[in-house]
This record gives structure tokens, sequence and C-alpha cells, in this order.
């Protein structure tokens, strides 16, 4: 376990073809896939899921522009696993959750996990965009298959109006053996000529776990690229990290209302509260419960 955890870091490169007339997206998530499957407990199938969820949410948070970004992007499509949800910023940091990452499911006929079967396909893939200031942006579009790959394709070419191809993959063993993920997207005034060759190397790309397992991300855009002019203009590293807080807990507490926290209180004396993201447990004792309520009662009449 050690050994696949310490074997690589995950990463991701920013580059364009053809003198900018398409732009990729290439990332290795393979230790942060391991890292949610540890965290989580998670069985081969949600752990396929999380693993393209990495991917595809750390490829949207590379396109964010400032350091307090976020994208929280949710799948809610009335499977066994239920919902799943991962957070991006900026910076490459990423965090995942599935509500039942114990469920598993048999494998479907041609032989490969059934992630769409444990996130269901009768819901909403959600993508919201929070810039620190104002509002933030929501955008929704129906599930294709709980998939994942497809759907972010669709998200792309319904919310944004930007045909995209989409390839995710997880290769789970007794360890993850590869995770990732690839995005192409054509630039407007994109030649029938690049359109041709990238429709043509499309099949390539369903097999990304395997590229993964066996090829540097260099190796895969000089081998999967070749003629079309890639120019890799960033790397980015990526990692798996959590970013909660006993404060941030107390936050929680306090939204919930007195009245909740109070009845905490009486009936257990206190409370224990897990985070859903990385499962580090808070506890609170009914002491600290009630200074809670007594420096947010201050504070208010501040």
């Amino acid at each position: 376990m050690e050994k696949a955890m310490e074997s690589g870091k995950s990463r991701l490169l920013r580059l364009t073809l053809m003198g900018g007339q398409a732009r990729v997206f290439l990332c290795d998530t393979t230790r942060m896939a391991q890292q949610a499957r540890d965290i989580h407990h998670a069985s081969n199938t949600c752990s396929a899921a999380m693993g393209r969820m990495i991917a595809a949410t750390a490829i949207m948070g590379a396109n964010l522009k400032s350091e307090g970004d976020r994208i929280t992007v949710t799948i809610n499509g009335g499977g066994p696993a239920g919902p799943m949800c991962a957070v991006a910023g900026a910076d490459g940091r990423v965090k995942v959750t599935i509500e039942h990452p114990e469920v598993e499911l048999k494998l479907k006929p041609n032989g490969k996990l059934d992630v769409g079967g444990a996130l269901g396909k009768d819901g909403q893939l959600t993508v919201m965009r929070s810039y620190g200031f104002g509002e933030p942006y929501i955008g929704r579009v129906n599930l294709v298959s709980g998939e994942i790959a497809e759907d972010f394709a669709m998200y792309y070419l319904e919310s944004e109006q930007t045909p995209s191809l989409c390839a995710l993959g997880t290769l789970v063993g007794e360890e993850i053996l590869s995770a990732g993920g690839i995005l192409i997207q054509a630039m407007p005034g994109c030649s029938e000529e690049l359109l041709s060759a990238l429709e043509i190397r499309a099949e390539l790309f369903s097999a990304i776990s395997q590229m993964l397992r066996e090829m540097t991300l260099e190796e895969i855009v000089s081998g999967c690229f070749r003629g079309l002019e890639p120019d890799i203009l960033e790397e980015i590293p990526l990692s798996l990290t959590c970013d909660c807080s006993r404060e941030y807990i107390e936050r929680v507490l306090l939204s919930m209302g007195e009245d909740e926290i109070r009845d905490m209180i009486e009936k257990q004396g206190g409370c224990e509260v897990s985070c859903h993201f990385c499962r580090k447990r808070y506890a609170f004792t009914g002491e600290e419960l009630e200074g809670l309520i007594e420096a947010a009662d201050g504070g208010e009449r501040a």
C-alpha cells in the first residue's frame, strides 16, 4: 500500500494543439484516488467512481483564476451509492466524498465496474463556482449515464456551449493501479483538419487508465498528439487535501440553531461530528457547546 502511495505525485498538464486551436487538460490522479479509497474504506466500484470524480473536478479547478475560487461538483443520480461530491480550488487541492462508499455491484457484461449503476442516472450533475465574492454561479445538467465522463462532456456542451471530449478512468485491483483523465476542447476557429484528427484519435482515450498505468503524462502527450503541435503550457501539482477545521465545524453547529444544540447537550451531553470528506472526528463536550452558544449570543449583542 505504501509503495502505491509514494510511487508518484498527482499532477495535471495544461497544453494547446496547433497554436491554440484546441486546449487539453491531462492529469494523473492515481495517488489521490488511492488516498480517497483508504479514507472512505471504499468498495472497488465506489473507488472507481471517486477516482473519476477527482480527475474531472481537478480539471475544472485548473480553469479557476484566483486563489480563493472554488468549484463544487455534485452527482446525484438516485443510485445505491448515494450522492457524490468533490471540491477543487485553483491551487490543485481536491476533496471528495460519497454517501455510501461500501456499495459494491456486479461487474457489467463487458467486465467493467458498474459505476453508472452505483451512482444512478436519474438525476443531475451540478457545478457550483464560488469566487469569494458575490453569488456563486450554478450550472446543472441531467445525467446521461452516471459513468461521469459522458456527464461532464454533456455539462460542457449544454452549460458552457463547448463541445468537449472527456475521458476518465480508474483501474482498480488490490489497490488503485492508475487513475486520471483527459479533457480536449476545440477553441473558436478550430480547423477541420484538427477536428478530424481528434475524431480519429478519440478511441485512444477510452483506454486512458491503461495509458496512465504504462506511460508518463509527457509520453501520452507525445504519443497521442504527434503531428498536432502539442505545446505544454503549465504543470499543476495536485493533492487530495481537506480544509476542514474545528472552527469550521463550530460554525456548522451554530448554523443548526440554539434549540438543536441545547437538545444535543440535554440528550447526549455533547456531540461528535465527522467531516464527510476526510472522516476526521471533532468531539464537543456539553460545556464546549454551551460556550459556543454564549460566544454567539455575545457576538450578536455586540
